[in-house]
């Protein structure tokens, strides 16, 4: 039996039903609200995915270091057609798009949104709508109270602020959860409340009753890994509020979507949110030959707290992300004195020899005692990192500094990169190009040396990096 949420009678809560407007703002609210109160079905949590099907080492081979010849520990790779040497241009950061703070006389309610205060004005009586009774009953109820408010508005300001902040769909997902936990100190009433706005939004959301609690859950095409989800009408709904978490049970919920309502939660994030700037320094330093490099640069740790938020996304997704304009270009500043006029393979295994020595080895269990995939932004950060963490930083550098093809190269317990280049060395075929291995994790190798272990072991799949 559920046990009351909210010290509010049932008469009282009859009474503020009584007050309220009449009539549905949209009749496509009418015609949800009475789907919402015909007979839900039980659903079955789907086992989470797993990156990996095999742990990941917990100690790496490193190549015995050679002759001081050879500067980066690198034996003479002979790239065809090398050309002229490496003369790296740097493009300024772009100007920072700082979001206006809103002042709290301005609006009915703010938020910090990462370092961010929003300001946003509620319809009246929004706040009035109640889960009760806590059952299916009570889900019905509470949407019924709020799409009888004036709540257009809300959901326009919430489009304007999302666009000028250049939010992708997770930074949108945060937005509005943390609009309805300000709004709302019952947690229940908090995600009713974001299950509504989500499907004013055009998101493809339900929510769901499991052990007396309100499940919100998400439609994705791409897996979100170490996430519970339920297969409804042949699509996978995610339990994001889960995540890392154990299992959830069975859940009751509906098998429609709300009307107009079917666009998927993409967790890609091509571009980087809008947000107000904390910015930090960091020295990041490596020793090679008694040679020490020192490489500088500054970040903004808002932007650090806001990818912390992520949950595990497919790897395109973090392969294919920039690092912000500012930190990347005091990385590459502090690497143009040290790679300036040298040959492209000098410089590039400069590169190389950074993230595999820059960075304590550790994997993720270690270290956050989950699967945790790094942005690149997120490694330069930490001290610690593991296989994919340093091949999707070293993918990016290359990227960025060379122009060159790049492919993550995925096998059952580890991550590496190979290289779209004439070169001789380690390599492996992706469709009809042969890419060359340069693995980031294998202490002071040069590109076109793979580790002993994978030399002849055929990839799972690769990780397409867009130019």
């Amino acid at each position: 039996m559920f046990v009351p949420l909210s010290a509010q009678t049932f008469s009282e809560y009859k009474n503020t039903q009584a007050e309220s407007f009449q009539k549905y703002k949209d009749e496509n609210d009418a015609k949800f609200n009475t789907y919402l109160k015909s007979e839900w079905e039980a659903y079955t949590a789907q086992i989470p995915d797993s990156l990996y099907e095999k742990p990941k080492p917990k100690e790496l081979p490193h190549v015995p270091e050679r002759s001081d010849k050879y500067p980066w520990g690198t034996t003479p790779i002979k790239v065809q057609g090398e050309g002229p040497k490496v003369i790296i241009e740097l493009a300024l950061p772009k100007e920072s798009v700082t979001p206006k703070e809103i002042s709290k006389d301005e609006k009915d309610i703010t938020i910090d949104f990462y370092g961010t205060s929003l300001g946003f004005t509620l319809p009246h009586a929004i706040d009035k709508a109640r889960f009760y009774p806590q059952t299916q009953e009570g889900i019905s109820n509470f949407f019924d109270s709020i799409a009888q408010t004036e709540y257009l508005p809300l959901i326009k300001e919430i489009e304007t602020t999302s666009k000028s902040m250049n939010l992708n769909d997770w930074g949108v997902y945060q937005l509005v959860l943390k609009l309805g936990k300000k709004l709302y100190a019952n947690e229940e009433e908090a995600k009713l409340l974001s299950w509504f706005v989500f499907n004013k939004l055009g998101y493809a959301v339900k929510v769901g009753l499991s052990n007396q609690k309100v499940l919100l859950m998400h439609y994705a095409q791409k897996v979100i890994y170490a996430t519970p989800n339920y297969i409804i009408d042949a699509k996978k709904y995610f339990v994001l509020s889960n995540y890392a978490k154990e299992e959830t049970g069975n859940v009751f919920t509906y098998a429609q979507n709300y009307p107009e309502s079917e666009k998927p939660l993409d967790l890609t994030l091509t571009s980087l949110p809008f947000l107000s700037e904390n910015i930090k320094s960091k020295t990041l330093s490596f020793k090679q030959y008694e040679h020490e490099y020192f490489i500088p640069y500054e970040y903004n740790q808002n932007l650090i707290d806001f990818m912390a938020s992520y949950p595990q996304a497919d790897y395109e997704t973090y392969f294919n992300a920039p690092i912000e304009r500012r930190s990347f270009a005091g990385i590459a500043t502090a690497m143009k004195k040290y790679i300036d006029n040298k040959k492209t393979s000098e410089a590039m295994n400069f590169v190389l020899n950074f993230v595999q020595n820059a960075f304590v080895y550790k994997t993720d269990s270690e270290q956050f005692g989950r699967e945790k995939v790094m942005f690149a932004e997120e490694t330069l950060y930490f001290d610690k990192s593991d296989c994919e963490d340093r091949a999707v930083l070293f993918s990016y550098l290359v990227k960025e500094l060379f122009h060159v093809g790049v492919v993550g190269v995925k096998y059952k317990d580890h991550m590496a990169t190979a290289l779209y280049l004439p070169m001789q060395g380690d390599s492996v075929k992706a469709g009809s190009k042969k890419f060359i291995i340069a693995d980031p994790t294998y202490i002071n190798a040069s590109i076109g040396e793979s580790m002993p272990k994978y030399r002849s072991l055929k990839p799972e799949r690769f990780i397409v990096v867009s130019n």
